[in-house]
């Protein structure tokens, strides 16, 4: 069900690699930007009717205030009461990244500084129909309404011959400060957000996951805005030690398997003891599953266990694998922590599993996938803003300075770069 390697075979290099041929799609969402570009509105209710089987029109596209009450009418207590939880508590971590504005004056006469302010207008996508995602929409909209923006724009799909979102979906929106929100999904709701139509105002970045469709759109269309992230297929690795319960790897290997049978599920440990314990774990807690079907497929496609010789030699593999998620089910986890180079999320220990960070811990569950978290991070507030650099100059301070920049402007052809400086040296100021 899942294959074994040891740590020098070299399929391990590439355990989390995906590769996804775009070409098939790249004609169909081109024509779809296209359309929506030329023709806004009227392109995207034709599309959604196309791909998913709803209809929408003027008068049904956006959310409407009677359609949030019947929401939260709808969902009972125990829902309401969790997503407030972990809205507070995303909301909460989240404030921590805030950095401030800052002008450092020389005694020069210099000043310098950078002024970080909040994107106007965000665009979160949600992926819908009859699915509810409302662990996605906290994710997204709260780093943005702690980034201080003021416009958040939500779109998902409605549900299949309906002009209705998930209840679920739209209280969870509310709740994580949502400002409005169009039924519309695919690269057709990305194109909306990106070039504008008659009843969807431009935004300046488009965050949220998406299936090859939407991540395709998002990379053809940044540029024009901003972008989150491409993020890929759901991923784990498990660095574990002999200690470690074969109970709880093989069900938090099993938590990504779920996802989708594209996600990658990888155990990484020197204790040869814990393989069979594992492998008999995950066929008991398999036939348990709802999504047996899917997490069986991801196991026997992208799952893996990977011997070592060592625990040095564990973390060499997870660093090199760079995955979405890291967990450390070993005895020593803080202890180790510094060993741990490349990863979106670490969880730290036998009480730590994958999906308390993917729903109420408070950190971002949007993380870099496929290897990128050796360049890249979680999403979080810096996403949702931008910063400006300020420079401020006196005349005694342009006088002793000045002449530096005139050589490197000179030496550079640009004359005129020079000549700015120059003049105002040359006139004394």
């Amino acid at each position: 069900m899942i294959k074994v390697l040891a740590a020098s075979d070299d399929r391990v290099e590439e355990l989390l690699a995906y590769n996804e041929d775009y070409d098939q799609y790249e004609q169909s969402v081109d024509e779809v930007l296209k359309a929506v570009k030329a023709q806004g509105d009227n392109a995207v209710f034709q599309l959604t009717e196309k791909f998913d089987g709803s209809i929408i029109n003027q008068k049904n596209f956006k959310v409407s205030q009677e359609e949030f009450q019947q929401a939260y009418e709808y969902v009972d207590e125990k829902f309401l009461g969790a997503i407030r939880e972990a809205v507070s508590s995303i909301t909460a971590f989240h404030k921590k990244q805030l950095r401030n504005s800052w002008l450092e004056p020389e005694a020069d006469g210099t000043i310098m500084g950078q002024i970080f302010r909040p994107i106007s207008r965000a665009g979160i996508y949600v992926p819908g129909g009859s699915a509810s995602y409302p662990s996605s929409v906290i994710m997204n909209a709260v780093p943005a309404k702690v980034a201080g923006v003021q416009e958040i724009v939500m779109v998902t799909p409605p549900e299949k011959n309906s002009s209705s979102v998930n209840p679920y979906t739209l209280v969870a929106a509310k709740e994580a400060g949502v400002t409005e929100i169009y039924k519309m999904g695919g690269a057709q709701a990305i194109a909306a957000l990106a070039y504008g139509t008659e009843s969807v105002s431009k935004v300046d970045l488009i965050t949220g996951p998406g299936n090859i469709y939407v991540t395709l759109a998002k990379k053809k269309v940044y540029g024009i805005v901003e972008i989150d992230m491409l993020a890929g297929p759901s991923e784990i690795v498990i660095v574990a030690d002999k200690e470690a319960s074969p109970k709880y790897v093989a069900a938090d290997l099993l938590s990504q398997a779920e996802h989708d049978p594209l996600a990658a599920a990888i155990l990484v440990t020197p204790a040869k003891e814990l393989v069979a314990k594992v492998q008999e774990e995950l066929k008991l807690q398999l036939d348990q599953l709802s999504r047996k079907e899917i997490a069986h497929q991801s196991l026997a496609d992208r799952g893996a266990i990977v011997l070592t010789e060592d625990l040095d030699e564990s973390f060499k593999i997870a660093n090199i694998l760079a995955p979405e998620h890291l967990e450390l089910l070993i005895k020593d986890p803080f202890g180790n922590l510094g060993k741990v180079e490349n990863a979106g999320a670490i969880f730290l220990g036998e009480n730590s599993p994958e999906p308390i960070g993917d729903y109420i811990a408070g950190p971002n569950h949007v993380l870099p996938t496929g290897g990128t978290a050796k360049f890249y991070s979680p999403l979080n507030v810096d996403t949702f803003m931008k910063k400006s650099s300020v420079i401020s100059y006196s005349k005694e301070a342009l006088r002793q300075k000045g002449e530096q920049a005139i050589v490197l402007a000179e030496r550079e052809g640009l004359t005129a770069h020079a000549n700015a400086v120059k003049i105002r040296i040359k006139n004394k100021i």
